[in-house]
């Protein structure tokens, strides 16, 4: 039983193919198309408000140089909220609890923060791993102490993604199956253990796109050290 667990979070295969670039792909297919009409539906009116809305509070501390990332960051968020909301649903795989591919998204664009720094102001890029007025005696502890915290950055983001949505959906299986197998012997108890189950799962919808969220803004406040 304790291995069937975490049998959910196994990418699917089919015919020795994995399923997981379908997983990946599925998300753009839900997204209604936008037209050349004034007057659009409403899912698009909410949907482009969604977008306006988040891009704004998103970029208002970024400098002007980093509005260029609007559209990255805005398709991520959208990408990694729809992947999230797909995987609560039953008989579905959620590609963002696995850290591999949490990886592949934060060391890439990580990067890229780093070297437009690197590029753009070496001095003020360098001037991050020193903070002002430090003692002399402290400058190479201080040094190797904010060095590591960099390279920390990128693995913080697929660990928080990854650790989070695991421990969500492990939750919600482990009182799942609770409910269900005290439903013949008490089930009193199995009605009140499928409520918190309801509340649960209503918290990791909010958690599904708290995450999302979390994990662009780092990547904002990381640009914006950067630009």
């Amino acid at each position: 039983m304790a291995l069937n667990f975490f049998d959910q979070f196994a990418s699917p295969s089919l015919l020795g193919i994995p399923l997981i670039a379908l997983a990946l792909t599925l998300p753009w297919m839900l997204y209604p198309a936008a037209t050349n009409r004034w007057l659009n539906n409403r899912m698009l009116t909410l949907q482009g408000w969604f977008m306006n809305r988040f891009t704004q509070q998103l970029l208002l501390p970024i400098s002007l140089g980093g509005h260029k990332w609007a559209a990255l960051f805005t398709s991520l968020m959208v990408f990694l909220i729809t992947l999230n909301m797909l995987g609560l649903l039953p008989y579905t795989f959620t590609p963002t609890t696995q850290l591999s591919l949490n990886m592949g998204l934060a060391v890439p664009l990580w990067l890229a923060t780093v070297i437009i720094g690197m590029r753009n102001q070496p001095t003020h890029a360098l001037g991050h791993l020193l903070p002002e007025g430090t003692p002399a005696p402290l400058i190479p502890v201080l040094i190797i102490i904010e060095t590591i915290s960099l390279f920390i950055r990128p693995l913080a983001l697929g660990v928080r993604l990854t650790a989070n949505l695991t421990a969500g959906h492990l939750l919600i299986q482990l009182i799942a199956t609770a409910a269900f197998v005290l439903l013949p012997l008490m089930p009193t108890v199995a009605i009140l253990t499928a409520t918190v189950l309801f509340l649960l799962t209503l918290l990791e919808v909010a958690v599904a796109m708290i995450q999302a969220y979390v994990f662009v803004l780092l990547l904002s406040l990381y640009l914006q050290e950067n630009v």
